[in-house]
This record gives structure tokens, sequence and C-alpha cells, in this order.
């Protein structure tokens, strides 16, 4: 789906953002876009992370159609302004999370490069 799109057919209806980024990986060349091949993680396997839903989660595929990246990363600073852009049409003072998920950063490294990408993103409005 076209993000930027949705927010402005949504409208009034967006009531909080997350920014988040993924990028495609070589998988998609065989999988498609929609790669469905995660593994189900057993409820008994040692280090099994707890979601919040259970006990359990997904394992990446060896060779994933996408996966998760720090903002920026994926998609470049020009989307994240327009994105912003959307929001604001909405709600100038809609909060933005940033939601980190790449594997490739701590934590902090991950949130502190979001930051900057968004706070270029903002600037650039």
């Amino acid at each position: 789906m076209d993000v930027i799109a949705s927010i402005k057919w949504l409208g009034p209806l967006v009531l909080h953002a997350a920014a988040k980024d993924a990028t495609l990986c070589r998988g998609a060349d065989i999988r498609g876009v929609l790669d469905t091949s995660f593994a189900r993680v057993p409820a008994d396997a040692d280090g099994k992370v707890p979601t919040g839903y259970g006990f359990w989660c997904n394992s990446w595929p060896e060779n994933p159609a996408w996966k998760f990246v720090a903002v920026g990363a994926g998609s470049e600073v020009p989307f994240w302004t327009e994105f912003l852009r959307a929001l604001a049409e909405v709600d100038p003072g809609m909060a933005v999370n940033i939601e980190h998920e790449d594997a490739a950063y701590s934590r902090t490294e991950g949130l502190a490069l979001a930051a900057k990408n968004l706070h270029s993103a903002a600037a650039a409005l």
C-alpha cells in the first residue's frame, strides 16, 4: 500500500502514527513481497522470546524477502518528509513514535539513526 496516500485518504481517522522502515531483500526474487516463510518457534524452545501474545515468536527465514531496518535505511528522507507532511495535514501536533526492529543496530543506535532521519525530514517541511 502507499502509506502517504492511505494517510491522506483516512484523514481524521488517523489518530496516532509510528515510523517503522523495511527493505526488500534478495529473497523477494522467489517469494515476492508477501513472504510467508517465517517459522514458528516452539513454545518449549530454549531462549524463546515472550512477545506479549504468548511465549513464542517467528524466526526469520535464511533468505527473507524483506526485513525491518532503521528508519531511513529503507525509505530515504524525502519519503519521511512526505510522511510527516501528510500527518501534519491530519493533525499538526500528532506525535510520531519510532519503532526500531533493525537487528544491525543496538537499541540506542537504531533510535538515534531514526531520530536523526526524522529530524532531517521535519526540517525539510
